[in-house]
């Protein structure tokens, strides 16, 4: 979720660690404070959700000021949009000075909230050794996924483990909001983005979520984090943010320009065109053949794509049915359809379009298919009850 490839600080921190686990009394923690960084998004494609990352501030004269980012990624890596797709994208912790993380948000004019963890010291020095295991050479790699095991779900996790009790996030009743609706509440003002997301996710991502699993959203971490208290094994308890402050006051974002229509403009106009041949073609008794290509090939290629994702380790894109009707089918019949030969395939997208309909029931559609969708059902009456063909 942040595109700094900067790795600047990869070995000097691990160089820190002890070999063993030292005594907390002989390692002064008292000037170190371990906070949670929020992020708000920016206009890159890889930042519309936000970011999170953990900074380690020991407050001594020379002492570390670091940001420990688990996003970093090299999108030049061959295949890398590719391999994001199937879900075997592989992102690292990396870490670099505070200072130059700072820089890179008020360039974004994105804000920064930074929460204090309200940590012991015998805590702090625990988590320090747990960053210093993760800047390891053979550790600092991980699998990401988007929804399970992000940036943020992995500062989570780090800063949960190294508490000596455990954290109850209170406050909420667990939202019954879906993955795919928590992701809509980020793109409401990139409709293509959106669009990309609804078209790939499958109807895993429309089931009911709990808190916990919304916290892959650094937002919603921070909102929990906010509430959340410590129950120590002491019995003591105490808040888990100890202070919040504004690390990066929000600034004027950078805004980039995007195609002028959205997903759904460009399916009416397409449905328009395809609602006009229709009519032709039905007063006429005949068929438009380059229209019957297009329709074919463009929804091949997209049933490609989808069909594709049935093999991606993305646990939520696996199970998609808006392959009832956006399947490869179409490139099976499309030689027979050039050459005017009889075919099944316009009486088999009939009744798939039926079936798409009624998955609409489980799984929210990509805005602007539906057009797409009654194109080819328009096409299709046309060849089998006007038998144009």
């Amino acid at each position: 979720m942040t595109g700094l490839f900067l790795l600047c600080l990869t070995t000097v921190f691990a160089q820190q660690a002890p070999a063993s686990v030292e005594p907390v009394e002989d390692v002064n923690m008292d000037s170190v404070e371990i906070s949670l960084l929020t992020c708000e998004p920016h206009d890159e494609i890889y930042s519309l959700y936000g970011h999170t990352a953990i900074r380690y501030h020991d407050k001594r004269h020379g002492g570390l000021d670091a940001a420990f980012n688990y996003g970093v990624f090299d999108f030049r890596k061959p295949f890398f949009a590719l391999r994001f797709v199937f879900g075997i994208t592989d992102y690292e912790l990396g870490a670099y000075p505070y200072r130059l993380f700072k820089k890179e948000y008020e360039y974004f004019g994105s804000e920064v909230t930074e929460q204090v963890i309200n940590l012991t010291d015998e805590e702090k020095l625990q988590l320090r050794l747990a960053l210093a295991e993760n800047m390891l050479p053979e550790n600092t790699v991980y699998r990401y996924n988007f929804f399970y095991n992000n940036c943020t779900t992995k500062a989570r996790d780090i800063i949960e483990k190294c508490i000596n009790g455990r954290i109850e996030y209170v406050g909420y009743k667990e939202d019954t909001i879906s993955y795919r609706e928590a992701v809509h509440a980020m793109t409401a003002d990139y409709p293509w983005a959106r669009f990309g997301n609804d078209l790939l996710l499958g109807i895993q991502a429309d089931q009911p979520t709990t808190t916990r699993q919304q916290e892959f959203l650094p937002g919603h971490l921070m909102r929990d984090f906010r509430n959340a208290v410590i129950h120590a094994e002491d019995g003591t308890t105490r808040p888990l943010v100890q202070e919040e402050r504004i690390a990066v006051p929000a600034g004027t974002p950078v805004v980039q320009s995007g195609f002028p229509l959205s997903p759904l403009a460009c399916g009416f106009v397409i449905l328009g065109i395809g609602t006009l041949l229709f009519v032709i073609e039905f007063r006429n008794k005949r068929t438009f053949l380059l229209w019957d290509i297009l329709l074919m090939v463009g929804t091949g290629a997209l049933g490609i794509v989808l069909f594709l994702m049935v093999f991606s380790e993305h646990p939520t894109v696996s199970i998609n049915l808006q392959l009832l009707l956006f399947n490869p089918l179409p490139w099976f019949f499309l030689w027979p359809v050039i050459k005017r030969r009889k075919t099944r395939y316009w009486k088999v997208t009939f009744v798939l379009f039926f079936l798409f309909m009624i998955g609409s029931l489980f799984q929210h559609y990509a805005e602007g298919l539906w057009c797409l969708a009654l194109c080819l059902l328009l096409q299709s009456y046309i060849h089998i009850f006007r038998n144009a063909q």
